[in-house]
């Protein structure tokens, strides 16, 4: 039985890594040889590896969760949440901006937790599009590409501002009762704060590509010298990377094809991201096009609607089950992921809406 639970438990984590290891080998019998990987890609995983690894340490030194604790403090703590989300998965990622502001959330003597969680999880996906660094599938677009930071943002602006809007006006009307005992325990902040505060700068400046890619690398040192607390990453999701940047070129070599018309590209990714997640959308229909934009807007409004549809869905979601006690019954759990799922869908609807209203309607 507990071998049983550890294939289970296995299966249910790193079932992304299962399915991308089996289309790698898969495709690769089918086309007779292994795929070729370029510098570019490799570069990718570099500065994914870097990036989790400083995002990490920050998170470790205590200063993340130190400035997330003064949010629960004072009037409008939903609004101040969700802006917050929004706002730090720009910068340390949606994923880890939810596995600090969840939990923080969930020791809340509030309630319509279930409602603030939601909102979150929308307002991490809505902000971590703005940034190339925000999410792993922007990273790689933007670093695949080779697109202008500022041409980046200016493309995503229209769809992240327009949800910062909106989640600003649901959260501002989301009334919440507490009984004023919801203090959390104020935390220390190492003194490697400042350190990797500054590692962190120069991941940014590498991915902005003001620093060269391999200005990345003092990150590892320092985590090998002095914290490797800090390379304590999800080296799982690095591995899928790895095997869907083959799948992707295995595919593009049997399918031999090209999507071209902006309106496919972003149909196309934005619902195939709701079984596959948006990650390996992007990874998978960027060997198929060269209309960025249009996979860009795709992926990540394909993080909106199903549980799959990205890993910060999956990290809300399972955060909220496994910590919040009445929604363990079967009941509560039930109605928490219908609304997950209908206000997933609403925001995923709309966000396709708002896509083909500033395309001019051209499908």
């Amino acid at each position: 039985m507990k071998i049983q639970s550890v294939v289970v438990d296995f299966i249910l984590k790193d079932w992304l890594l299962i399915v991308s290891g089996v289309g790698f080998i898969l495709t690769s019998v089918c086309t007779g040889h292994l795929p070729v990987y370029t510098f570019r890609e490799m570069e990718v995983l570099f500065i994914l590896l870097v990036l989790f690894v400083a995002v990490k340490g920050l998170q470790n030194s205590g200063l993340v969760a130190k400035f997330s604790q003064r949010l629960e403090k004072g009037p409008a703590v939903p609004f101040k949440l969700v802006v917050a989300t929004f706002f730090l998965s720009m910068l340390i990622t949606n994923d880890i901006a939810l596995v600090v502001i969840v939990p923080l959330t969930l020791a809340l003597n509030v309630n319509r937790l279930d409602i603030l969680v939601i909102l979150e999880a929308l307002a991490a996906n809505a902000g971590s599009a703005l940034t190339p660094f925000g999410n792993p599938q922007n990273l790689f677009i933007y670093w695949y590409y080779h697109v202008p930071p500022g041409q980046f943002i200016m493309v995503m602006a229209p769809f992240a501002l327009f949800f910062l809007v909106i989640l600003m006006l649901i959260a501002f009307a989301v009334r919440t009762r507490n009984n004023g005992n919801n203090e959390t325990a104020a935390g220390k902040v190492d003194a490697s704060a400042f350190i990797y505060a500054i590692l962190f700068l120069i991941v940014l400046l590498s991915v902005l590509r003001v620093l060269p890619a391999l200005t990345g690398l003092l990150v590892i040192v320092y985590a090998l010298l002095r914290d490797r607390r800090s390379l304590r990453i999800d080296y799982a999701l690095l591995v899928s990377f790895f095997f869907f940047f083959g799948l992707a070129e295995n595919m593009k070599f049997l399918l031999a094809a090209e999507i071209r018309h902006a309106g496919h590209v972003f149909l196309f990714s934005a619902l195939v991201s709701q079984v596959t997640s948006n990650v390996p959308a992007a990874l998978l229909f960027a060997k198929f096009t060269s209309n960025w934009k249009a996979l860009l807007w795709g992926t990540n409004v394909g993080g909106f609607g199903s549980l799959f549809g990205s890993f910060a869905n999956l990290i809300a979601y399972r955060l909220y089950v496994v910590q919040t006690p009445h929604a363990k019954q079967a009941n509560n759990q039930a109605m928490f992921t219908a609304k997950f799922l209908a206000m997933g869908y609403g925001a995923f609807f709309l966000a396709i809406g708002w896509y083909f209203v500033l395309q001019g309607f051209q499908v």
